[in-house]
């Protein structure tokens, strides 16, 4: 068995470590590790030490370099079949900051449309720098939201709040000036005397309106007059009833110490309302949790507009399972901000004891189908139950993200109506055109799939829409020849490329956007509107509406 786990392991190590251009630390080995397999390397099963002593022990499948600062750096050693991608990745760029000069459009030769007589062209897109997870981002701006910070201290407070240091290098990342370039948007650099100071714009553009608007300080005196008033109102129980039915119809969840400042109001009805149920003699039945009028009961996220065939879009990978099925993020400013400016919104609102309280789900609302948002890692995910364990746990599908996973009953919450406008931003897909040659994808085929794909801006060249599941072709610019997934899974003798798509047998066992999210069009239709997501319109001839991407006989 101990042979078996290491001819495995050696296979595992070797793609890892070809996926890394500069090589890695035997440290960042334990980490890409246990981020790709969801378990750490299995030394002590092997009777080793360390990784640098399990290392030691292929010496066919790994070089020892050690660096100029002492450090030591792990390198792959390729073999026959690994050739190809070991090539692939001593071409890819290493400096992404200078936008790329390739040629505007490249001859439709791979991708050919089907019965045209003019072969189309696609513009080649750049990929850039890499892209942050949006869960990361959102905490770096979670962390300058209260104060600025220091570039400097950046780390410890990071590591601080979040309990994990900021490893930006696993992104993809140079440098940390390379993560605050792309994240130019959201925050500023400053230079003090202190060093470089990190500023969120929203925290100098608020800066900037208070300057402006001297009128502020009379605003704050007319403040005692309004709490004045508020205290004169408690004239009469017909004012208080009238009160309490206002604040009921708000869509807002409290935010501040007026909010709190409602609940002995809210005590107060319940206890008239116990009362009058002893005056009629049915103290005996306990009064059931009242569940907020705002609150989502019996409806459903819709998915995005259906993209249009053979439209070029940029994607960013969440969630593989394997080649066939996968889920993606579309890569766009705008909905970028809006998941974003969702999860800080959520996290604001739940966060308050009142209102996380008053949104707490019964027993009987705890079912499969019903849509809700969990806490997981002090952030709001909107989620969907898609079965009950236990009495302690249910399994929820992430409608953002596209994952399962099993949370505690009592981290749900019950989403609030306003929550429903933003269409689910996670896309069920599979590679187009590919089958995995010994009928099931292997673990080595997953693997390389998930180094392929892994925070990277990719091209996607949408192919079809099939059973609510979106079939599209997945392309690497980032090197100094475009990689297409499908001739990488092709050439390594993991796939087969069959010309035509067929139905993902994963996503036939179960498709969770099937079950629980809204289409919000007709996905199967090739006439449907290209949305303002895509990156680039594919064509130019009027017959290339209805035209089917097709490969070339002579590329497969």
């Amino acid at each position: 068995k101990q042979a078996q786990l290491m001819e495995v392991l050696k296979k595992e190590v070797r793609a890892m470590l070809i996926a890394a251009k500069a090589g890695l630390t035997p440290e960042q080995l334990e980490e890409q590790y246990m981020a790709m397999v969801c378990k750490p390397l299995p030394l002590h099963d092997l009777g080793f030490q360390s990784t640098l002593e399990l290392v030691t022990q292929m010496p066919e499948v790994v070089r020892i370099c050690p660096s100029k600062n002492g450090a030591i750096i792990l390198k792959a050693i390729a073999d026959d079949s690994t050739k190809g991608i070991a090539k692939l990745v001593a071409n890819q760029k290493v400096k992404t900051r200078k936008a790329s000069k390739k040629a505007a459009t490249k001859t439709n030769a791979t991708f050919p449309a089907k019965n045209s007589k003019n072969p189309q062209s696609f513009q080649t897109l750049s990929a850039g720098t890499p892209v942050l997870p949006a869960v990361v981002k959102a905490e770096l701006q979670d962390l300058l939201s209260s104060s600025p910070l220091l570039l400097a201290d950046l780390d410890k407070a990071f590591l601080r709040r979040f309990g994990r240091a900021f490893q930006y290098r696993q992104y993809g990342f140079v440098s940390m000036f390379e993560v605050l370039r792309s994240m130019s948007d959201c925050i500023v650099v400053e230079q003090t005397k202190a060093g470089s100071l990190l500023v969120l714009r929203k925290y100098l553009a608020s800066k900037i309106e208070q300057q402006e608007m001297p009128q502020g300080k009379a605003e704050e005196e007319e403040e005692p007059q309004g709490e004045a008033e508020e205290e004169e109102e408690p004239q009469g129980e017909a004012e208080e009833e009238e009160e309490s039915q206002g604040e009921a119809e708000e869509e807002e969840v409290p935010q501040g110490e007026a909010q709190e400042e409602e609940v002995p109001q809210g005590e107060a009805q319940e206890e008239e309302m116990l009362q009058g149920e002893v005056c009629q003699g049915l103290e005996q039945f306990p009064p059931t949790p009242e569940i907020p009028p705002d609150a989502v009961q019996d409806r459903s996220l819709c998915s995005l507009p259906p993209l249009r065939r053979r439209c070029l879009v940029g994607v960013v990978v969440e969630c593989v399972v394997s080649p066939s099925q996968f889920y993606i993020h579309i890569c766009s400013t705008e909905a970028s901000y809006k998941l974003q400016d969702l999860m800080f919104e959520m996290r604001h609102v739940y966060s308050h004891k009142v209102a996380s309280d008053k949104y707490i789900m019964p027993e009987s609302a705890v079912r499969p189908g019903q849509l809700c948002c969990v806490m997981v890692s002090k952030w709001w995910y909107r989620v969907i139950i898609h079965r009950v364990i236990n009495d302690q746990e249910v399994e929820v599908f992430y409608a953002d993200y596209g994952h399962l996973q099993i949370v505690q009953k009592s981290w749900l919450r019950f989403l609030k109506w306003h929550y429903l406008k933003l269409p689910a931003q996670a896309i069920p897909c599979s590679l187009a055109w590919v089958k995995p040659v010994e009928g099931k994808w292997s673990s080595a085929a997953i693997l390389l799939f998930k180094h392929l794909c892994r925070f990277k801006e990719l091209v996607g060249i949408v192919d079809e829409y099939m059973d609510g599941v979106l079939y599209l072709f997945l392309c690497d610019t980032s090197t100094k020849e475009d990689v297409y997934f499908h001739s990488v899974l092709r050439d390594m003798g993991y796939a087969d490329v069959c010309g035509e798509n067929i139905p993902s047998q994963e996503f036939e066992e179960l498709n969770p956007s099937a079950l629980y999210v809204q289409p919000s069009g007709r996905q199967g239709n090739a006439e449907v509107v290209e949305p303002d997501l895509c990156l680039q319109q594919e064509s130019r001839d009027a017959h290339s509406e209805t035209a089917t991407l097709k490969l070339s006989g002579a590329e497969l």
